[in-house]
């Protein structure tokens, strides 16, 4: 069970890296949830596979390149819960200050939550 998990996380990863929405879409349920969490607080949320998608193709408009790296993989009943590292150069402005061509640096977690060999939920939390 956990071998077949760690790939399908795997492959979502794979996705995000290249860019590849369709990729990212084949584990994931119709009615995913997915939730971003900064400093405990949520976000953003998304519902469903079509919301999912959507902010996944407007994102790729962010990033010149970006890379998840998994450091650590967790498993208890229902849930995977990886430990990344997280590099990515900027695409755009943002209004937050950060500036096109600027290099993010992250550590952060992210818990998938499994029903039927598919990704039912997922949280980036960083």
């Amino acid at each position: 069970m956990s071998e077949n998990r760690e790939n399908i996380i795997q492959n979502y990863i794979e996705g995000y890296n290249k860019f590849d929405v369709e990729k990212m879409l084949l584990d994931l349920d119709n009615e995913i949830i997915f939730q971003n969490i900064q400093n405990g607080e949520i976000n953003l949320t998304l519902n469903g596979i079509n919301e999912f998608k959507d902010q996944a193709e407007k994102s790729k408009l962010y990033f010149e390149k970006r890379q998840q790296k998994i450091t650590s993989i967790k498993h208890t009943e229902d849930k995977t819960e990886i430990e990344i590292d997280y590099f990515a150069v900027l695409g755009i402005d943002f209004p937050n200050g950060l500036k096109k061509g600027q290099k993010l640096e992250l550590k952060g977690k992210t818990i998938f939550t499994f029903k039927n060999n598919k990704i039912i939920s997922i949280s980036d939390i960083s």
